[in-house]
């Protein structure tokens, strides 16, 4: 059984590492103290956590969403995570994102007919379905994106 607490804060560490302590406390706008505090596993620090907020701002210049990650495995859901396109506003709107999704799905179905032609399908061709699949997911999320956006 994992120990949500434990597991946050040795979650939250890494983010603040990542960035540099420095930088997070500008990014935060809280002190060396505080953010230690946020990760620290003393007792009297058992109940205290980094704010979303300051997380959110943390994991925007870090190289990987330590925290998001953490909550994400503690809810049971994956996540897929593209260093290339963080933090990036995707331009063209629906009409791009549906070009794009047919475009990804045909990569998916090409993929998918070479690798099953000989009947099996190997580990790597698996893998390389997975990671069809996993854009494909991925311009599905920012067409949904675009639709919120658009019916606001």
């Amino acid at each position: 059984m994992v120990d949500v607490k434990t597991y946050l804060k040795k979650h939250t560490e890494a983010l603040v590492k990542d960035v540099g302590i420095e930088p997070a406390c500008e990014l935060t706008g809280k002190s060396k103290a505080t953010l230690g505090r946020y990760y620290s596993h003393a007792d009297e620090h058992a109940d205290r956590f980094m704010p979303l907020d300051a997380a959110a701002a943390l994991e925007k210049e870090a190289k990987y969403p330590h925290v998001t990650s953490a909550l994400a495995d503690l809810a049971g859901v994956t996540i897929s995570f593209h260093q290339e396109n963080r933090n990036a506003q995707t331009g063209g709107g629906v009409n791009a994102d549906v070009i794009a999704l047919s475009q990804r799905f045909a990569m998916l179905m090409t993929e998918y007919s070479q690798s099953i032609e000989d009947g099996i399908i190997t580990i790597n061709e698996a893998k390389r379905l997975l990671s069809e699949t996993l854009a494909l997911q991925h311009v599905l999320m920012d067409m949904k994106l675009h639709l919120e956006d658009d019916s606001q």
